[in-house]
């Protein structure tokens, strides 16, 4: 892959695992020891209903067991819940927002790019290159607001007022300690993504191997995009949800893309891939996934990339950043 595509040392992002799982080969493949960290706060009050995910990978299994941890914290100390609580509330008012500036300036982009593609002309490529940066201007801008409201959270609340935070964040360190490797699995993206930035899960980890799916694949990306061109309810308009984590710059990943998203609609996939350039939009069905080791791009087969001129391609089965 070339740039913008950032490769970090030892992430390994996969494809969803229920069907066709893949994380004990990635495992095996890395040479990972015998106990390993899970993350499944993304599945809630499910967390630690495992018995599936510890069949598979042959290893003692540890859930860092962070949804139950931050409750208890919560239970412990009102006033740290009601600042999470606020800012939660914040963050939802701020989205609202976004979601009715986005449906129109996207609802135009999609609409010129219908005609371009029927019947294009010079000026109606410009007219579609100014409403598609419109549809990023906003984007960016809803990012950078929510990124406002947590770093004003952090500046407020600091871990050691909260003897109970700081407890929690120390065993966890402990724990990971003792670990060979940090797998988070998916479920509920903005879940996952509050628990973790909460108990510093990431700093935690420090230098260890990470194998996330699914949305936690997603939250170690720059931007957190939601997806579904057949939602039960809505427009179906993607949307930025946050920034994420950004161990892994220069992709949006999207898992599930097969079941969620119109990938045989040119329209759909041309915008999609154009509105969130130059990072790449790279489809993560089951089976799929990559690897980013010390330079070096392996890609798993069935990985594939939405391209600006609305085709869905397979990426080469190993790739190496420039």
């Amino acid at each position: 892959m070339t740039a913008p595509f950032h490769v970090p040392d030892n992430v390994h992002l996969l494809g969803p695992q229920r069907l066709r799982p893949t994380l004990r080969p990635a495992l095996d493949r890395n040479n990972i020891g015998s106990r390993i960290a899970t993350v499944t706060a993304g599945w809630e009050e499910r967390e630690g209903e495992d018995s599936e995910l510890r069949a598979h990978v042959g290893r003692e299994v540890v859930d860092l067991r962070i949804w139950a941890r931050l409750e208890k914290v919560f239970a412990e100390d009102r006033a740290l819940h009601d600042a999470m609580r606020e800012r939660y509330d914040q963050v939802r008012i701020l989205r609202g927002l976004y979601q009715r500036q986005l449906a129109h300036v996207l609802a135009s982009a999609r609409e010129l790019l219908d005609a371009q593609q029927s019947q294009p002309t010079d000026l109606q490529a410009k007219a579609l290159e100014a409403s598609i940066e419109a549809v990023r201007l906003i984007d960016q801008r809803h990012s950078e607001h929510v990124a406002e409201i947590h770093e004003s959270y952090r500046e407020r609340i600091d871990a050691g007022q909260y003897p109970s935070l700081l407890r929690e964040r120390d065993e966890l360190r402990a724990v990971l300690e003792s670990c060979s490797a940090l797998c988070i699995a998916g479920g509920h993206v903005a879940i996952l993504l509050n628990r973790l930035r909460a108990l510093g899960v990431l700093d935690a980890a420090a230098q260890m191997p990470i194998f996330a799916w699914s949305a936690g694949a997603m939250v170690l990306t720059e931007n957190v995009v939601l997806f579904h061109d057949f939602p039960p309810q809505g427009a179906g308009d993607s949307e930025v949800l946050e920034p994420g984590f950004g161990v892994v710059r220069g992709v949006v990943l999207l898992p599930h893309a097969t079941r969620r998203l119109r990938l045989t609609d040119p329209v759909r996939v041309a915008l999609f891939a154009r509105r969130f350039a130059p990072a790449r939009a790279i489809a993560l069905d089951d089976g799929a996934g990559f690897e980013l080791q010390r330079e070096r791009v392996a890609v798993a087969a069935g990985t594939r990339l939405l391209c600006a001129d609305g085709s869905v391609v397979a990426l080469k089965a190993e790739e190496h950043a420039a």
